[in-house]
């Protein structure tokens, strides 16, 4: 497996300034196809390190970045102006991608937050890609705080935008407890809160996502824990039954946590949907 690295600078449209944006790649021998991966909050790429190594020894090239303010790339940690600053990333990252290879098909994979910034690139141009899977995505949360204090949130956000107000829980991340050690000893996870102005926007990205589904009509697979705390499978299911896709999977996994692909039957799990990838094929 090859291994690269380098940098996106990436200019946004609806917020302020350039972005300079860690960028990486993991890389068969022989590609038989491509996989932009998206993180989720707080996180960065190099989580995903064993996800890759068993897409590459399938053929599959991975492709990622650090998104704003997360890993080792510029931003505010735990703060972002406009949620649309995510998607530029992405849309840069799948630029440089398809200037390296036109030809190879493309496929969509985010998770948790990664997941939602996923969806939203579908709504807007999923003609790139032969298919997408969405991993425990940030469509809804059953932790959501109360609609008043939403509403207060949405006030703080408009006059103190990072001031912090919403922390994780790590114990969510996933049964293992040498994976919750690990993100909690993690230099590059942000441990911190995030502010008012990034939960207000994941918030109403949450429900512009759930609004524009139909849009989606490529393969679709949907993946969640049963027992994830951190987002609700319900979120998944509305977007799986309000997507047009004619092939569209929503796959529960009964007292499975958050982030599926680092729980003990993860091996189980990543094989799953890289046999359905290369279905897809």
């Amino acid at each position: 497996m090859k291994h690269e690295t380098g940098h996106l600078d990436v200019r946004h449209s609806r917020a302020r300034g350039t972005s300079h944006l860690f960028r990486q790649s993991w890389l068969p021998g022989n590609v038989r196809a491509r996989v932009l991966l998206v993180h989720g909050l707080g996180e960065h790429s190099g989580r995903y390190e064993y996800v890759a190594q068993v897409l590459v020894e399938r053929g599959f090239a991975v492709h990622a970045i650090d998104h704003y303010g997360h890993g080792k790339s510029d931003g505010h940690r735990g703060h972002v102006e406009r949620f649309s600053v995510y998607l530029d990333g992405v849309e840069a990252l799948l630029g440089a991608v398809r200037a390296d290879d036109a030809e190879s098909p493309l496929f969509l994979l985010g998770q948790s937050m990664g997941g939602l910034i996923a969806a939203h690139a579908l709504i807007r141009n999923q003609g790139p890609f032969r298919a997408a899977v969405l991993s425990g995505p940030a469509l809804k949360s059953d932790a959501e705080p109360p609609a008043l204090v939403m509403a207060i949130l949405r006030v703080l956000s408009a006059i103190v935008p990072t001031v912090p107000v919403l922390g994780l829980d790590p114990a969510g991340v996933s049964r293992d407890p040498e994976v919750v050690a690990a993100y909690v000893r993690d230099p590059l996870v942000h441990h911190g809160k995030v502010t008012a102005r990034l939960a207000a926007e994941m918030s109403a990205a949450m429900k512009a996502a759930l609004s524009g589904a139909s849009e989606v009509e490529l393969p679709l697979r949907v993946m969640h824990g049963e027992d994830d705390v951190l987002t609700s499978p319900g979120g998944s299911r509305a977007f799986v039954d309000a997507a047009r896709s004619q092939d569209k999977t929503l796959k529960l996994y009964p007292g499975l946590y958050h982030e599926i692909f680092n729980e003990p039957e993860k091996d189980a799990v990543i094989g799953e949907m890289c046999d359905w990838l290369e279905a897809c094929l």
